[in-house]
């Protein structure tokens, strides 16, 4: 597989600006949310980026060539084909990420990156790895793996008590005045539900640029040059901000299941009831209630059952197939899947 080399597309005084593609491609595999990673830093070596970490985790990137790519998302289409045996299905534009210094280690001014971001969905690849071995250049990473305390499915996780919520008393304390951690406490608790605020699991990339101001995330650490004393919250790091733009996926794609039917792209044709519920659990982070999910994608005319078809369960009982009801998005303005949470009703 090759890596692109960045170019540099539009000179701005003694600034050149790159303009890059990220891909978030996202998909889900015995219930649990995978994300399509590469290795290795080639791709961004041009820009004059120094790192320790070249062969870490990063989203699969390259630069736009306005002579040959006809459209930005053709440009994204193509460095995915490239560099993944991929070829996803819904493709939407998630941001365009252009701070100052966003490569750790960029020694110079001299080019500026600037990433379009893209969510990118697709049914899973079984041919690829799921976990990252020695030498693998691809492969499909949990996303929770990056981002541990995001899963609630089974409860709260532990590491907001153990680690998070200490580092961030830490960080409160060193406000500059009452007034600056006043405001430093509030954000804390409206992003990690602490003192008795609710969860928001849409708040993905908020958490994270909390944890990251907050000195609390591998990437903060090392794009400040900072040595530290205190443990840091657990998960992967990724190369440059590609957790920032992977966070953002994740927020965009947990806020539009309650209002867009996208959940289908991540499954089969033909489903289940427990495998869609586990689809949308394992994008939500959290548990929901059975019955009520059922009523609602039932009721809410999202699936037909496919008539006298049954899953071919393996020592269970066989269960009804379904298949997603494409005429739904004509007759509802927000055909999405409300997102009840177990023991809620």
């Amino acid at each position: 597989m090759g890596y692109p080399v960045a170019m540099s597309i539009a000179p701005t005084g003694s600034t050149q600006v790159i303009i890059g593609l990220s891909a978030v491609i996202v998909s889900v595999q015995n219930a649990e949310p995978k994300v399509f990673i590469v290795r290795g830093a080639q791709n961004a070596l041009a820009t004059g980026a120094q790192t320790p970490h070249e062969d870490g985790d990063a989203l699969p990137f390259g630069p736009f060539d306005p002579q040959h790519h006809a459209t930005i998302e053709a440009g994204l289409r193509s460095w995915v084909s490239e560099q993944t045996p991929l070829k996803p299905g819904y493709v939407e534009q998630l941001y365009t990420f252009g701070n100052r210094g966003r490569y750790a280690g960029q020694k110079a001014e001299d080019a500026r990156v600037v990433s379009v971001g893209y969510l990118a969905l697709t049914h899973h690849d079984d041919s690829l790895p799921t976990a990252p071995q020695s030498g693998d250049k691809v492969f499909w990473g949990d996303w929770y793996d990056y981002f541990p305390w995001e899963d609630w499915r089974q409860g709260r996780p532990k590491i907001i008590g153990t680690v998070i919520e200490s580092g961030l008393k830490r960080w409160i304390a060193e406000g500059d005045g009452r007034e600056d951690k006043t405001h430093r406490r509030a954000r804390a608790d409206l992003c990690f539900a602490l003192n008795g605020a609710e969860w928001d699991e849409e708040k993905v990339l908020e958490r994270y640029e909390l944890l990251y101001e907050a000195r609390l995330v591998y990437e903060s650490v090392r794009d400040k040059g900072l040595k530290v004393d205190y443990v840091l919250a657990p998960g992967r790091s990724m190369l440059y901000d590609h957790r920032r733009i992977l966070a953002t996926a994740m927020g965009r794609l947990r806020g539009k299941l309650k209002y867009r039917p996208v959940v289908f792209e991540l499954v089969p044709a033909e489903f289940t009831l427990l495998q869609l519920q586990k689809t949308v659990e394992a994008i939500a982070g959290h548990a929901l209630h059975k019955q009520n999910f059922r009523r609602l994608v039932e009721g809410g005319g999202l699936v037909e059952e496919i008539t006298g078809k049954k899953s071919a369960a393996a020592g269970g009982r066989p269960a009804a197939l379904f298949r997603f009801r494409r005429d739904v998005v004509y007759e509802r303005p927000a055909p999405g899947v409300k997102l009840s949470a177990a023991g809620g009703e």
